[in-house]
């Protein structure tokens, strides 16, 4: 779970109901079900139509219909789908300075790449 998010600047590793959790700036952005299979991720808008997408990979509780997580089987995510998950979740949680900051080095990165 960390790999993926390494390259999120101020990942905190953390606990949560006994789990571990990632967070930025003390918020929450996903935590790490008691099975250890599956993870909880913050989601915006796109939840249903990850779930819609890929109903074996992502899904949601009772618990948590009213409430903006979806759980993720992470036997079932390619890595790259789970870091830009995590990306995305992060970006909800963390203070708009920062993730502006994560915004631009991402673009500076594309420019290396395409030597703009």
């Amino acid at each position: 779970m960390l790999a993926a998010a390494a390259a999120l600047p101020e990942v905190e590793e953390s606990t949560s109901y006994g789990t571990a959790a990632l967070k930025v700036r003390g918020k929450l952005f996903a935590r790490l079900r008691e099975d250890g299979e599956t993870l909880v991720v913050r989601v915006g808008d796109e939840r249903e139509a990850l779930v819609l997408a890929a109903p074996g990979t992502f899904f949601v509780t009772p618990h948590y219909e009213k409430y903006p997580w979806v759980l993720v089987r992470l036997g079932e995510i390619r890595t790259a789908e789970l870091r830009d998950v995590l990306t995305a979740a992060w970006l909800l949680q963390a203070p708009k300075r920062l993730a502006a900051k994560l915004d631009s080095e991402a673009r500076a990165q594309g420019d290396k790449k395409t030597g703009v």
